[in-house]
């Protein structure tokens, strides 16, 4: 068996609802149920929308090979409603699957890289991998999630005060 780290997201509909749903299936479909995360909601990103979107993280323990989760994943998102439509960027969406982290494993394919190579870029993945997983290894940076959250706060705070020009008490 194999720990796989799912980030789970939704915008649309009743998005409690959608991420229970999409983590009964995920245990139902890819693999045992181990843990999820608190939700968080959050505010879209890559994208300009009205809609926020509730987000979490999962572990499942799977015996299956990374594409054949990647494929039941989008399965799941297929069957609760989302629809891909071959535009560019990022939309609105019933439900959003990724695969962050499938074991201490490295996969570069044209259809699937693992460790998801934005998530250390989002808090809305760091965050919930941090709450649930606070010591496992990023198997490319050699950090467990604890550490790298840390280190995206901090450098979200250093943006912030060079965006305010090193005035952090100022006023927007």
């Amino acid at each position: 068996m194999t720990e796989l780290y799912l980030g789970l997201g939704t915008n649309l509909g009743d998005r409690r609802k959608n991420l229970e749903n999409a983590i009964y299936l995920c245990h139902k479909l890819i693999g045992v149920f181990r843990a999820n995360s608190n939700f968080y909601e959050t505010a879209p990103w890559g994208f300009c929308s009205e809609n926020k979107f509730l987000n979490c993280v999962i572990v499942l323990d799977t015996k299956y090979p990374a594409d054949l989760c990647l494929k039941m994943a989008n399965a799941i998102e297929r069957e609760m409603g989302r629809v891909r439509t071959g535009e560019p960027g990022y939309h609105d969406r019933v439900i959003d699957i990724d695969i962050l982290q499938y074991g201490d494993e490295v996969i570069d394919t044209p259809d699937l890289k693992v460790p998801h190579p934005l998530m250390l870029q989002r808090d809305f993945v760091l965050r919930p991998l941090a709450e649930i997983a606070p010591n496992l290894i990023h198997p490319v940076v050699g950090k467990c999630y604890r550490d790298l959250y840390a280190d995206f706060l901090k450098a979200q705070e250093e943006a912030m005060k060079k965006a305010m020009g090193g005035n952090a008490d100022k006023v927007c």
